[in-house]
């Protein structure tokens, strides 16, 4: 499930039951867009925001039980009428959108965790409510996941991001090992930057870790999806420290073989 192009992790895939593909997709698109009216084409930040501010009032109609004034959210109503969705997700993806808008250094790690909570955690909690799982074992299992899954899109994305003006990188932890945007301006991967980099994939790695055994909680079909994207980060963590960090020349990204071997991986560990 992507809200920020996480190309390397199924949406709606396969794997899913049939009841949970079209909701899936819904939310996704609703995710997509949002997400597209930061980011894509050369709209203006008041534009952008403006745009988004259009989203929370859709937002509001349907809390208010009034009729939803475009498609996507006509079928978005639906969705969270029929599985009893919550609407606080939807909105803190919305913040984490229109943040991106307005914020484009982060201090410290504190300050990207507290992005990722926006912008990723709540992708995790719709689907555990679509999945009837919403224990707090649960859930903070998810979120640990999910913050993991942008960590690693954000490591990936250095050079793409740093191009729209943007940096998740701590910059505490960037001075620490005395690497600055000079060096990312360049795509330079001298100096400090592996071992600054490794710490960032280990952290990560740590990360993802702690949320693996929702997995496992998890049954079924359902769980046999979970498996496979907790292993898809695992294994562009894993293609990350084999290039210590080198992601200018070599992005990592799941290949065939990749898939294949988390299939397997994924069935053998339930």
């Amino acid at each position: 499930m992507s809200v920020g192009h996480y190309e390397n992790f199924p949406v709606a895939s396969i794997l899913l039951p049939r009841r949970l593909r079209h909701p899936v997709a819904v939310i996704y698109r609703f995710a997509r867009s949002a997400d597209d009216i930061a980011d894509e084409g050369d709209a203006t930040a008041e534009q952008r925001l403006a745009a988004l501010d259009a989203y929370r009032e859709e937002l509001s109609r349907i809390e208010t039980h009034h009729p939803p004034l475009t498609p996507l959210f006509q079928q978005l109503e639906a969705v969270i009428r029929k599985h009893s969705l919550p609407l606080q997700p939807f909105r803190d993806l919305l913040d984490a959108f229109s943040q991106d808008v307005v914020k484009t250094r982060y201090a410290h790690f504190g300050e990207v965790m507290e992005y990722c909570k926006k912008s990723a955690n709540p992708v995790g909690r719709l689907m555990l409510a679509l999945y009837g799982e919403t224990d707090t074992r649960s859930v903070a299992y998810s979120d640990a996941i999910c913050s993991s899954l942008q960590l690693i899109n954000f490591l990936q994305d250095i050079a793409i991001d740093y191009q729209k003006g943007r940096i998740y990188l701590p910059q505490d932890e960037m001075a620490k090992y005395q690497v600055d945007e000079a060096q990312i301006a360049q795509q330079d991967a001298s100096g400090l930057w592996q071992p600054f980099m490794l710490a960032q994939i280990e952290r990560t790695r740590k990360i993802l870790q702690g949320g693996a055994p929702l997995g496992k909680v998890l049954k079924g079909r359902i769980g046999l999806e979970l498996r496979m994207i907790i292993m898809g980060g695992a294994t562009i963590l894993e293609k990350l420290h084999k290039t210590r960090g080198d992601i200018y020349t070599q992005r990592p990204l799941l290949n065939a073989a990749d898939w294949l071997n988390m299939l397997y991986r994924a069935v053998r560990a339930k």
